[in-house]
């Protein structure tokens, strides 16, 4: 169903994706969105590894849950900051690119525990935290990335 990388040579392992999902904050998450048009969004990310799903957060309504309901079929891309190797002027990027099935979680504990850890992503401020499940946790929605494929490369800009 997945078509094998075409640049194999350049192909990361799955423990090395895995480990930039886990590092890094950030990817785009796309969707199919109105009118048949592809739909792309930065979103924040926590990967899992108690079962290997990417979770996000959002609002409870927009075109995002609109899309998702719609079509629960989306792809997520995830880059790092890059590396130069000694002498060189080009960026060499690892790239990761997941693709699966999108459901909104609605279990109350499992949403405590996404919103929890991407917000321990970003700070470990804990009065944050709390301030921030009393204050906008009624108002969040979760979503669950279920992987079905997924693959990463390392990428020279020259």
């Amino acid at each position: 169903m997945f078509r094998e990388m075409r640049r194999f040579k350049q192909q990361i392992s799955e423990d090395e994706c895995i480990r930039i999902l886990k590092e890094q904050p950030r990817g785009i998450l796309s969707m199919h969105g109105d009118d048949g048009y592809p739909y792309g969004i930065p979103m924040d990310h926590w990967y899992s590894e108690a079962d290997g799903c990417l979770y996000f957060h959002c609002a409870k309504e927009g075109k995002k849950i609109d899309s998702v309901k719609r079509n629960d079929k989306v792809s997520y891309c995830v880059y790092d900051q890059g590396f130069r190797r000694e002498g060189e002027w080009a960026l060499n990027i690892n790239s990761v690119v997941v693709f699966g099935r999108m459901r909104i979680v609605e279990d109350e504990d499992k949403k405590r525990e996404i919103c929890t850890n991407l917000c321990r992503k970003f700070t470990d401020d804990e009065e944050f935290l709390k301030k921030e499940m009393t204050n906008a946790f009624p108002r969040v929605c979760c979503l669950e990335l279920s992987i079905e494929h997924m693959t990463g490369k390392l990428v020279n800009e020259s």
